[in-house]
């Protein structure tokens, strides 16, 4: 029989969930057109989907919509071939199970042992397996702040389920986003690496006010950083990050905003401080933003005329490693270190030479030249301190930042 058409765009995306057999178990909330999306989308980052919907989800959905997204056959009664044990019992052969969306009728059935539909017993049969379960609930916001709910999530989460809390909006508790799902699934199918360490990391440029309108900036993205992030918390890991870009929020991931490269000083070594004095100290900091090395010393107020010329005078900013190594000599710190139009051999020598002088446990290096300031892929070199080898790493920057993590994971 010839592959399903959906199933071309298996791994397009990433190869984060190939070989991960993922069930999507699908409730009658309005929410429920957003699944196409969700069920393509964990496609594309290599995961075989398999869809169970409710009754009250195909008064919302047709079957045949989930068959097309996911390229199987959906589930929507229990027959002579058991389904919820071949997939989630003992023996099944799924990784997880994933309820999205999640109403409150079904949240509450499945805490309180109730399997009158599919997608509740595929539940109570992937409990007594010990296969792991996520649910995203999506209701009215009035529903949602009821104490019995409350008190059923409470349960869920003591049963070891993974709740993916809705986002409070025009008195919705709306569904999470598909990039914050597929986050959530990507740390729970991973191999954890990171779990219990806490990293601090830096993404981003700095700005530097001139007068109350021009700035002093680079060309980075922030991107770099915010992939860092992201491939930490997949990984187990308690992440905060560090920059000034704006975008979509990522609720797993704890940030703090600043501009300036004081801003950014000030700001990691406060929240170093902090959770050192609370006893609960960062394991990690990665320090990949491109933090400007001069400011001006004396904003000038209002604008400066236009067309004559300017004389700016710069003074140097503080080094956030340096900092940070004098205060806290423990902390695992990884730096970035780039050049422009130097040799390899010059650019991992100087890379060193970081690695030595800050006793940093790695240094990721590349040459500006060739790209990557900007650009959404990058080609860098990883240096570390406990291995006499260079890793070379090219290719998107959300690729090289899950390297990164794996190599930064074998050093802490």
């Amino acid at each position: 029989m010839p592959e399903h058409p959906t199933l071309r765009i298996q791994g397009t995306k990433s190869r984060s969930l190939l070989g991960r057999k993922i069930v999507l178990g699908v409730t009658g909330s309005i929410a429920a057109v957003r699944v196409v999306e969700l069920a393509r989308e964990l496609i594309r980052y290599g995961a075989d989907v398999y869809g169970v919907m409710s009754n009250a989800a195909m008064e919302i959905i047709h079957p045949y919509t989930l068959h097309y997204a996911t390229g199987h056959e959906v589930i929507t009664k229990l027959m002579g071939k058991i389904e919820h044990v071949e997939f989630l019992g003992m023996e099944g052969y799924a990784d997880l199970y994933v309820i999205a969306p999640c109403t409150a009728n079904t949240l509450s059935k499945i805490a309180t042992g109730v399997s009158d539909t599919t997608v509740t017993a595929f539940a109570t049969t992937a409990f007594g397996s010990g296969i792991p379960i996520i649910v995203v609930p999506a209701m009215h916001e009035t529903i949602y702040r009821s104490p019995v709910l409350k008190e059923n999530i409470k349960k869920l989460k003591q049963l070891g389920v993974t709740v993916l809390e809705p986002k409070l909006e025009e008195g919705l508790a709306k569904i999470a986003s598909t990039e914050e799902i597929i986050l959530e699934i990507e740390r729970k199918l991973s191999e954890n690496k990171l779990a219990g360490k806490r990293v601090l990391i830096t993404g981003g440029p700095t700005v530097e006010p001139i007068d109350s309108i021009r700035v002093l900036t680079n060309r980075s993205s922030g991107r770099t950083g915010i992939e860092l992030a992201k491939a930490a918390y997949r990984q187990g890991a308690d992440v905060t990050l560090v920059h000034s870009k704006p975008g979509d929020k990522l609720r797993a991931i704890r940030e703090i905003k600043v501009e300036t490269a004081k801003e950014m000083v000030d700001a990691c070594m406060n929240e170093l401080n902090s959770a050192r004095a609370a006893g609960n100290a960062y394991d990690v900091l990665i320090s990949a933003a491109a933090i400007a090395d001069f400011t001006i010393p004396e904003l000038r107020d209002g604008k400066i005329p236009s067309g004559g010329r300017v004389s700016l005078t710069l003074v140097p900013t503080p080094k956030l490693i340096a900092e940070v190594r004098r205060e806290f000599p423990e902390l695992a710190i990884v730096g970035f270190k780039a050049e422009v139009n130097v040799t390899e051999e010059e650019l991992i020598e100087r890379a060193r030479q970081k690695l030595a002088k800050y006793e940093l446990v790695m240094v990721v290096a590349n040459d500006l030249a060739g790209g990557g300031m900007g650009d959404e892929e990058n080609e860098v070199f990883v240096i570390r301190r406990d291995d006499e080898r260079v890793k070379r790493i090219k290719g998107m920057k959300s690729m090289i930042a899950a390297e990164i993590i794996n190599e930064l994971a074998e050093v802490v």
